[in-house]
């Protein structure tokens, strides 16, 4: 694709949290994901990238994917992915296999009620 050619692309504009790994390094990063398309994404964080370098991102419901850096402007930058991904996946809520796996701020709030202590009126 030419530069002309990747700003036809549709993307997502949303927000949320992933993790960015660097190739190499190591080290876990949390960014702000703010748009999201099948071919890539523009993160925001203070990360020390540069243009060209490898990485892998941990998106919502997807997981990792290999990524590179394509641009950077000031603490954001575009990630081109190795393979397309679907984004809307990213949106769907959090879906656990197992009540176990499901994080409790997901959880509906269930109070058991104490008839004995129920204030008659």
């Amino acid at each position: 694709m030419t530069e002309l050619d990747h700003r036809q692309v549709v993307r997502d504009s949303l927000f949320l949290m992933a993790d960015i790994r660097l190739l190499g390094a190591g080290d876990e990063h949390r960014v702000k994901v703010r748009n999201l398309s099948g071919g890539g994404m523009m993160a925001e964080g203070h990360v020390k990238v540069t243009r060209g370098a490898k990485l892998e991102i941990n998106l919502r419901n997807i997981g990792w994917v290999e990524g590179v850096v394509a641009w950077i402007q000031d603490n954001r930058f575009g990630i081109a992915f190795m393979e397309d991904i679907d984004p809307k996946v990213a949106r769907e809520p959090i879906v656990a296999k197992t009540d176990s796996e499901t994080p409790r701020f997901v959880k509906p709030v269930i109070a058991k009620v104490d008839p004995a202590r129920l204030r008659k009126i």
